[in-house]
């Protein structure tokens, strides 16, 4: 019989955690399919992979990249480690709770990287068309080798979509941007908090790019923070400088006007508001239509796409947990794929998608949303061979979290928790995160880590 194929759409974190499970199997005796994956940057990561560029990038692509300098984890690392690989492993010594960004994308890198499965990908290759015959259930990916300038098309027994839905930004008009005396740019396309030092900044949005992206202009010298929200605001306190006013209503000249009368001179405005699931390259019949939210309807188990179970996506939940959710995921996916987990019929797989749906609709708080998506990793964890971990000590660790980002927003990132793989306690970073100001990989792990803390 010929060797089932297997596309992988992206090499980001849930495209590398597809890549490893497949490894994983392959490395306890199985015989696995031939797996492609496409991505089209020139190396893996995602959106940990940072680049300078905006916009379009070097080969004319739309910039995947909404990552910054000077990025710092704004959950403890401890909620996602690799069960199969630890950061003590990795590092070979413990490393603090809150790592910026490169000494992330160094993790992801250096799990697949053991693995040796680069060979498997396709960098600087787009896919542009997937579609499905019926007849012959096969997929034809066409794909765009943007180095040689060559497509081709190519045919799949099963397809895994793990483009991620962080990228392509959700952007909202208001009367008199198009005149504003500033600058005015989507969270997207912020590279570098330094360019709004001594500033007056304005921000729009009460999530997480908002808190974050305010805390890191705060950090390096912005003369003052509004942050503009629609339905109510953030409930940390903030420094003296930031402050919280209703959605913005107009802006004129540089004078921002918001919905309670209120107005303000502003420097700059950045859109943090939101992205959109978006894949162009996918046909209406295997496309995700949804908000981000931590149940999407159309998938079962939250990866199979019910009205073509050959078809996957990984990572389209919002998110508490990422990269062991990732895991999860890409485990199950595999075993679907290998045959080891047989999918009920079409009505029972809505049914039980529905039904997630319903709890979701249920959730109050913070800590219902985190054991919601603690409760789904572990259903997939327990269908495959995928490492168990303390998972109840994961959402303990994010309560926690969140515990310590109201006592003080500018300081959470100051504290240590202990390995849910390891069972070690972190040490805590050797300078508070506030005057930290080099974020390299080299100044992370220099030597001079203090005493562990509770």
């Amino acid at each position: 019989m010929t060797k089932k194929r297997v596309a992988v759409i992206g090499a980001g974190p849930s495209g590398t955690a597809q890549l490893r499970a497949f490894q994983s199997a392959a490395a306890k005796g199985a015989e696995i399919p031939e797996i492609v994956c496409f991505e089209k940057s020139s190396d893996w990561g995602g959106l940990w992979n940072y680049t300078w560029r905006t916009g379009l990038d070097e080969n004319g692509e739309p910039v995947h990249c909404s990552m910054y300098r000077y990025l710092w984890s704004n959950g403890p690392k401890e909620c996602l480690e690799f069960a199969d690989y630890s950061f003590d492993e990795h590092f070979g010594k413990g490393i603090g709770s809150y790592p910026p960004r490169a000494v992330l994308w160094d993790y992801i890198k250096g799990r697949v990287e053991k693995a040796n499965v680069r060979g498997w990908v396709r960098f600087e290759t787009p896919v542009r068309m997937v579609s499905y015959d019926a007849a012959s259930e096969q997929f034809t990916v066409t794909a765009h080798d943007l180095k040689n300038d060559v497509m081709t098309s190519e045919q799949f027994d099963y397809v895994i979509c793990a483009s991620g839905h962080f990228s392509t930004p959700h952007v909202p008009y208001f009367d008199g941007l198009d005149t504003f005396n500033g600058r005015v740019l989507h969270a997207h396309d912020f590279r570098d908090a330094l360019e709004f030092k001594g500033k007056d900044l304005l921000l729009i949005g009460r999530s997480y790019s908002a808190e974050d992206i305010g805390s890191q202009c705060w950090k390096y010298g912005a003369n003052s923070i509004t942050t503009s929200y629609r339905s109510k605001p953030m409930s940390f306190h903030f420094p003296d400088n930031w402050e919280q006013k209703p959605l913005l209503t107009r802006v004129e000249n540089k004078t921002a006007y918001f919905k309670d009368g209120s107005s303000k001179e502003v420097d700059a405005i950045i859109l943090c508001t939101g992205y959109k699931h978006y894949f162009p390259f996918l046909p209406e019949d295997l496309r995700l239509k949804t908000d981000n939210r931590l149940w999407p309807l159309g998938l079962y188990k939250g990866v199979v796409w019910e009205n073509n179970p050959k078809f996957f996506y990984l990572g389209m939940q919002d998110q508490f947990f990422t990269f062991n959710m990732f895991d999860a995921q890409a485990w199950y996916v595999r075993d679907i794929v290998l045959g080891r987990i047989s999918l009920p019929p079409a009505d029972t797989m809505a049914a039980n998608s529905a039904a997630w749906r319903q709890r979701e609709e249920g959730l109050t708080n913070d800590e219902s949303m985190i054991r919601f998506q603690a409760d789904y990793v572990k259903e997939l964890i327990a269908a495959t061979d995928y490492p168990m971990f303390d998972i109840e000590g994961v959402i303990q660790t994010f309560l926690v979290w969140e515990q310590h980002k109201h006592e003080n927003i500018m300081t959470f990132r100051d504290h240590s928790y202990r390995s849910l793989i390891t069972g070690k306690q972190s040490p805590l970073h050797h300078t508070p995160w506030k005057d930290a100001l080099d974020d390299s990989l080299e100044a992370y792990l220099a030597n001079g880590e203090s005493q562990a803390n509770g």
